[in-house]
């Protein structure tokens, strides 16, 4: 495929909506496809319909209408359901939910414009509230429903989603701290965004609070969790996500907040953050951060290794990488005593705490005469599970295919 024409694609996915921007190396951001032509109201409703007595499927603001005109039968929480394998009856007939999951996505990728778009697909980014194995597990179901490979799938939370779309804005925009708020539910929720320019790569933290549901005199109230979550801070911008915000409402609340800061409001930062984050991830845009959230290893993991009569470090798993996905192998050749050291490090650290696996049971061999394949899979953001398998040394050494299993901690 021409790189030229690659295109990445970001879904903010919900149980009540659903948005979609896709990228091209040629274009200056993401672009949100609407399904109304010329409309800025980019939120799709999480919703099917099936017209009654036909196999017809409707979707998004369509299937709404379809069924106030009562013309078809409706399906919500496909999301959720889909989560639970749940099964849904629908006009008579049984359905797996996450059938129907598979049928909201092709009516996705039926909208004009990313129907062309995604024929030159290099990555489908789905950013969710949460992401589990449940999710990871749905999402690639739906991915190989609709032909897209796992590998072309990347899953991320809202959080990581807006850190990408964040630092890709323009410098000043984050030249000191970033403040989001989220009004999509009943509770507006904040995240502050710091990052540490004293670290190679860069560290990006996030602080989540909840402010709770907001009641009454709205604008107020905003304004005084404004006040507590700034403090004496300098904040350089300010974004605002959620119906929650629409309205004429912001008052003071919004002067407050535009004193000396940039204040952007918006449905579908999520979206494009998704995007960034598959050109990131495929090291097409150079990226001097890293972000450590819920779901990113919390450790750098290597061996020393000598290539060509030269020292060095050979990565198996990078910290900010998600634990779900992250995975690492290697095959070496064991010159001297039949043990592997394992360098752990945290990422905010130059330090190295070395754990030392010793391969009880090693066949008697000729040194250099064994050849080993190393195999690292995180089980959680702090733990990876090391593998090493006895492949031998050809004819010289036949293959014993003895295992030996380690559990590497971060402490």
């Amino acid at each position: 495929m021409d790189s030229k024409n690659e295109v990445y694609i970001g879904i903010d996915l919900s149980n009540s909506r659903t948005l979609l921007s896709f990228y091209k190396p040629n274009m200056a951001e993401p672009v949100t496809v609407s399904t109304v032509v010329g409309s800025e109201n980019y939120a799709i409703p999480t919703f099917l319909a099936k017209k009654k007595g036909l196999g017809q499927w409707f979707y998004g603001d369509e299937a709404k209408r379809r069924v106030m005109q009562s013309e078809a039968v409706a399906v919500e929480d496909i999301y959720n359901l889909s989560l639970s394998k749940a099964e849904i009856t629908v006009d008579g007939q049984v359905y797996e939910a996450r059938e129907l999951l598979v049928v909201f996505f092709k009516k996705l990728f039926s909208i004009p414009g990313v129907s062309a778009a995604s024929e030159h697909l290099k990555k489908l980014v789905v950013c969710v509230e949460q992401v589990s194995l449940e999710v990871m597990e749905l999402l690639n179901f739906v991915g190989s429903r609709i032909g897209i490979s796992s590998d072309s799938i990347m899953i991320i939370d809202r959080r990581e989603s807006f850190y990408y779309y964040a630092y890709n804005q323009k410098s000043e925009l984050f030249l000191y701290d970033i403040v989001l708020f989220d009004y999509s539910g009943s509770n507006m929720v904040s995240n502050y965004i710091t990052r540490n320019q004293n670290t190679r790569p860069q560290i990006i933290t996030i602080e989540t609070e909840n402010h709770g549901e907001i009641v009454d005199k709205r604008d107020a109230t905003f304004e005084n969790i404004l006040k507590e979550r700034f403090g004496n801070k300098i904040i350089s911008s300010v974004y605002l996500v959620g119906d929650g915000f629409d309205g004429d409402w912001m008052k003071t609340s919004l002067a407050y907040m535009c004193k000396g800061r940039k204040v952007y409001l918006g449905q579908n930062l999520y979206s494009k953050g998704a995007c960034y984050s598959g050109l990131v991830k495929d090291g097409v845009k150079e990226w001097p951060f890293i972000y450590i959230g819920d779901n990113e290893l919390k450790l750098n993991l290597s061996i020393k290794i000598l290539d060509e009569n030269e020292l060095k470090f050979l990565t198996l798993i990078d910290a900010g990488e998600s634990w779900y996905e992250a995975k690492g192998q290697c095959e070496v050749i064991i010159d001297g005593e039949p043990d592997i050291e394992f360098y752990i490090q945290r990422p905010e650290s130059r330090d190295a705490h070395v754990e030392v696996l010793e391969l009880t049971d090693m066949p008697d061999r000729e040194n250099r005469t064994t050849r080993l394949r190393i195999e690292a899979r995180p089980v959680s953001d702090k733990e990876i599970e090391i593998k090493i398998t006895d492949l031998g040394f050809g004819e010289i050494s036949p293959a014993t295919d003895k295992t030996w299993e380690h559990t590497i901690a971060l402490r």
